[in-house]
């Protein structure tokens, strides 16, 4: 029932948008760009006071680096282990939505929770409450291109005439939730906190059985191997998208596209990778992030 009303409060934002001025689609906050359909500025101020739990499971992520497949992870997982289903495919804590928080605060835990964030926007009570953060990261180049369809198949932001409109934009991190590099280079400087996990969405393409035993591993959850083999079964891409109507409404078809490793090959020119090359070299190269990416193998020709 929970995720019938969130698809509908989907399809509401959705419908609305439709009608929005182009110009007012996009506001600022504290110098980030956010949606208007999905954020607010109250809903920013209110997750300041946030009631966390050291039982959370949050989930941080910059934009169409695999969100959404880790926080269906996270709800598998903690089916497994405590057999509690989802209240609903959760909003982020971001973004507004009617009694969230008093939905949120009378929620059992453990609670999954997700955020695009900036490290330094994170209310501070999960740091106070040293709340353990699952940290999710793509390559850079795929992220692009997929931030890129995310604009034009949502009628929610702004749309792009071309592949080269949007890439300067990406660069300069005039998008949703900032710049890729600056989320990158902050998490850089927390990764061997030992409440944060980072996975990569390449990693968990190659061997999501191992991935999801990490971060059970890393939230002291103990599952079996055959729910982990049900876990990894329900959280391939394919069946993500084939379910994506009952667990997100219209705005499934936005977020399954491809999920493909390599898709940037088919947008970037020559000049564009190389900008990105040295973009990544000045602010992960020789980084435990740059290894955990490994850039050279992703984001080469």
């Amino acid at each position: 029932m929970e995720n019938l009303k969130f698809t509908e409060e989907l399809k509401k934002a959705f419908d609305a948008a439709k009608n929005t001025p182009k110009d007012e689609l996009i506001f600022t906050y504290n110098g980030v760009m956010y949606p208007t359909s999905t954020c607010d500025i109250e809903t920013f101020q209110t997750i300041e006071t946030f009631e966390a739990r050291e039982e959370d499971l949050m989930m941080v992520a910059y934009p169409k680096c695999g969100s959404n497949w880790t926080m269906l992870l996270l709800h598998g997982i903690v089916y497994a282990a405590y057999k509690k289903e989802p209240s609903a495919i959760i909003p982020l804590i971001e973004f507004k939505a009617p009694d969230k928080f008093e939905k949120l605060k009378a929620q059992p835990s453990p609670r999954v929770l997700g955020t695009h964030l900036h490290y330094d926007n994170i209310p501070q009570p999960f740091f106070d409450k040293k709340v353990k953060l699952l940290v999710t990261f793509r390559n850079p180049k795929d992220t692009a291109v997929s931030l890129f369809h995310f604009y034009n198949n949502n009628p929610m932001l702004p749309t792009y005439n071309s592949w080269d409109d949007f890439f300067p934009d990406f660069m300069a991190g005039k998008v949703v939730w900032g710049s890729y590099f600056d989320h990158a280079v902050v998490w850089n400087k927390h990764l061997d906190e030992d409440t944060i996990l980072l996975v990569t969405f390449e990693d968990m393409k190659e061997d999501l059985e191992g991935s999801i035993k990490k971060i059970c591993k890393f939230y002291g959850i103990s599952i079996t191997e055959e729910q982990v083999k049900q876990i990894a079964e329900k959280g391939t891409f394919k069946s993500m998208k084939e379910n994506s109507g009952k667990t997100h409404g219209v705005f499934g078809k936005v977020i399954f596209r491809k999920g493909d490793v390599g898709d940037w090959k088919n947008y970037f020119s020559e000049a564009q990778s190389q900008e990105v090359d040295a973009k990544f070299e000045e602010c992960l190269g020789g980084t435990k992030l740059g290894e955990l990416l490994k850039y050279n193998v992703h984001c080469k020709w």
